[in-house]
């Protein structure tokens, strides 16, 4: 069976960039871990960096991947600049990439653009995580968090981001896209039903987070979805 390491970067102590009052941190949590388990869906064995608001050290995140074995590394980030001054994705790969980084990444640049950001392209730099990590990695801005734009498309092509990446992945491992059953969703790798349970909607942005710190106080997962009322 095929091995991811996603990587959800900053968290914990480091929120990474913030506009607004919304952190990077928890954007990269939320989306990675949606992508997670649809790769999962398929079949694919992930292993991930952090799965809570929690510090986790680069030297960590590399780490993790090598000790486990991963063929990929997938880190999931946000871009900064000046507020309301930058937009669109880009991904990266390590400045002497391997082959299959490369093709990993400009499936999911390709990807990220189809849903509407701008193209900034595939670059490469010298992150840790990218030079660190033995497996062919890739890191993926999703937008810069200090635009508003960004955030509207991220908040509101949310799904249809999650698929445009799952597939670009899937596509990279040779694993055709099967689109879920209405309703419920199917961990293949373990045979377990999950159940989507919804705690509110709220009209006011600093309501939901709100309400999101106290159900993870109270020990339970969450995260912040965005619908458009009809």
């Amino acid at each position: 069976m095929v091995k991811i390491c996603c990587d959800y970067g900053h968290g914990g102590k480091d929120p990474g960039a913030i506009y607004k009052g919304r952190k990077e941190s928890d954007d990269n949590l939320a989306l990675g871990k949606a992508v997670a388990a649809e790769l999962r869906r398929h079949g694919v064995e992930v292993i991930e960096t952090r799965t809570a608001d929690k510090t986790v050290s680069l030297e960590e995140r590399s780490s993790i991947a090598n000790v486990k074995g991963c063929d990929y590394f997938i880190s999931f980030h946000r871009n900064a600049f000046k507020p309301e001054q930058a937009k669109g994705v880009e991904t990266f790969t390590y400045t002497s990439p391997s082959t299959k980084s490369v093709q990993l990444a400009k499936k999911i640049q390709t990807a990220l653009a189809s849903v509407g950001f701008a193209n900034r392209g595939v670059k490469t730099a010298n992150f840790h995580v990218l030079r660190e990590t033995k497996a062919p990695a890739v890191l993926m801005e999703v937008g810069f968090i200090d635009n508003t734009g960004d955030n509207q498309l991220f908040d509101r092509k949310r799904d249809e981001i999650i698929k445009a990446l799952v597939k670009a992945i899937l596509s990279q491992l040779g694993i055709s896209y099967a689109a879920p059953s209405s309703g419920t969703q199917t961990d293949r790798g373990s045979g377990q039903t999950l159940y989507r349970v919804m705690a509110g909607s709220y009209v006011i942005r600093g309501n939901a987070e709100r309400q999101v710190q106290r159900l993870k106080a109270a020990g339970f997962d969450a995260t912040i979805m965005v619908y458009e009322k009809p």
